[in-house]
């Protein structure tokens, strides 16, 4: 039997680009964002980025990424 190995999260954010998915779980999106876990979902919340199927919640990456857009900051050069 094959041991699953622990991916990085560089790995993991390779992975993603290469097999681009719609949907992901809290725990690999708090891996992917390098983020707490309570923090990805209280901000897919608040994207309205999250799709509820039973006692299963998946977030919608592409709703997730345009709100988490809204909070760029751009310095401004004086």
């Amino acid at each position: 039997m094959q041991e699953k190995k622990s991916m990085t999260i560089k790995e993991m954010r390779h992975e993603v680009i290469e097999h681009p998915q719609k949907f992901i779980r809290y725990k690999e999106g708090a891996k992917l964002y390098c983020m707490c876990q309570k923090k990805f979902e209280r901000l897919a919340w608040d994207a309205n980025a999250v799709y509820k199927i039973n006692t299963m919640c998946l977030v919608n990456l592409e709703i997730f990424d345009k709100y988490l857009e809204t909070f760029h900051v751009v310095q401004r050069r004086r």
